[in-house]
């Protein structure tokens, strides 16, 4: 009933929970810009797996919680850090968050499991291409 941040969640669960953020902030200050959008990729995500455990328990709270942090992510993360002027690519990307922001949102309101997924689906390709060009910026930085 109340999550970790509620002043009824134990002593240890509210440690816990400062521990995590801790590693989270020390990891988004030190990383590379490939690394922060690895991270936002990441992040949206383990949202959306969030929410769907949370659509199918009935949590109402969990669901909109993470839908809304997978939204969050989508539009002030991913589509704010694209650049237009940079082509085709990232005007297409900025599309697709579109898409898959207005599809989670359709999916809090509806509790649709589909939409989802559906959205996981489109964004798997683009986390794992962005894996693979991981090492390959990481060789030129090193060679410049």
């Amino acid at each position: 009933m109340y999550g970790n941040s509620s002043p009824f969640a134990s002593h240890g669960q509210r440690a816990s929970n400062m521990y995590n953020r801790v590693g989270v902030e020390t990891d988004v200050l030190q990383a590379s810009p490939h690394r922060l959008v690895q991270l936002l990729l990441d992040g949206a995500h383990d949202a959306m797996t969030q929410s769907l455990g949370a659509i199918r328990a009935g949590n109402v709270e969990a669901k909109g919680r993470a839908l809304s942090k997978a939204v969050r992510i989508l539009d002030e993360g991913l589509k704010a850090a694209l650049n237009p002027a940079a082509g085709t690519l990232a005007l297409d990307l900025r599309d697709l968050y579109a898409y898959m922001s207005m599809r989670l949102t359709y999916a809090n309101l509806h509790s649709d499991i589909v939409a989802v997924e559906e959205c996981q689906r489109l964004m798997q390709p683009i986390r794992e291409a962005w894996a693979t060009i991981a090492p390959a910026s990481t060789e030129q930085r090193v060679a410049a």
